[in-house]
């Protein structure tokens, strides 16, 4: 008789990617696991029968707690991790609040790192999965992101050397590059300004239509969290799956452009001309 099989998804907040992998995986007959931070709501997750643990990445007693919660209602085997954890602080870099990043860097970065160390034994007694959830913005030099794309582009790198020192072990380590995805990851940024006297001043209000924006065109999570659930249950899966809106052409212009193909593009789209304008009229006008 063949065991069960166990998915643990850091990260299932409602309204999140987290909760829609788990609601997959367990639409596929695993028994998926879902974590949310300690104060944060389950309802949805209790209400659709899917077993849920507090969890805050950041402090090592709740990821060992965690462990011996998931030892005992498994009996020790984890067939696949997704570490799916992570929250988003929106600035330009001249304005980042460093300890703001720093928490960032905690959650996006340090929190699947913990994860990693705590649970690899169980993972490698399973021959099983882990899949790490990455972004375009690690990619690309996305505006009023640069923490955030480089929590990204850390997770990214370190999932690729993961994936080479767990294959010895049978161990597969799948890299999600995810494109633009309707989730509630910006409810903590809508409030967030650029600070009084900064050289982003003038784009102001550009930048406050940004941060309450909603994605046009992004990828509905439920189909996301179908296709990366198919790849995490591939006995071969590919080292890095590009999913999501606009992850096509980033791809292809990743692989063929030049360093700088970014800059023009970005350019226009976040109104740099403008500001460019306005800087010089204040360097002639404080000149006069």
């Amino acid at each position: 008789m063949s065991r069960s099989r166990f998915a643990l998804v850091t990260g299932c907040g409602q309204g999140g990617i987290g909760e829609a992998l788990v609601t997959e995986y367990t639409r596929r007959g695993i028994h998926a696991i879902a974590t949310v931070l300690p104060q944060e709501a389950s309802d949805h997750l209790s209400e659709a029968g899917i077993t849920f643990f507090p969890l805050d990445v950041t402090i090592e007693k709740s990821v060992t707690d965690l462990k011996a919660s998931v030892q005992k209602l498994t009996g020790g085997h984890l067939d696949i991790l997704i570490n799916c954890a992570g929250i988003a602080y929106t600035m330009t870099a001249i304005d980042t609040d460093v300890v703001a990043a720093q928490r960032m860097f905690d959650v996006n970065v340090f929190g699947p790192m913990r994860m990693v160390y705590h649970f690899h034994d169980m993972i490698i007694r399973s021959t099983g999965t882990i899949v790490n959830i990455g972004s375009i913005g690690g990619i690309i030099p996305y505006l009023y992101g640069s923490s955030y794309n480089a929590t990204k582009a850390a997770l990214q790198h370190w999932s690729n050397t993961l994936r080479v020192e767990m294959a010895p072990f049978d161990v597969k380590v799948i890299t999600v590059i995810s494109g633009e995805v309707s989730t509630n990851i910006l409810k903590n940024d809508a409030h967030r300004q650029i600070p009084e006297g900064s050289y982003y001043s003038p784009l102001a209000e550009n930048f406050k239509q940004h941060v309450t924006r909603t994605p046009q065109g992004a990828t509905d999570r439920f189909q996301y969290a179908a296709n990366v659930v198919a790849q995490s249950l591939k006995p071969r899966p590919p080292a890095w799956f590009w999913y999501g809106s606009f992850t096509g052409m980033i791809r292809f212009l990743d692989t063929f452009g030049w360093r700088t193909v970014w800059d023009s593009m970005l350019w226009r789209m976040f109104d740099l001309g403008k500001l460019k304008q306005e800087h010089c009229t204040r360097i002639t006008d404080s000149g006069s």
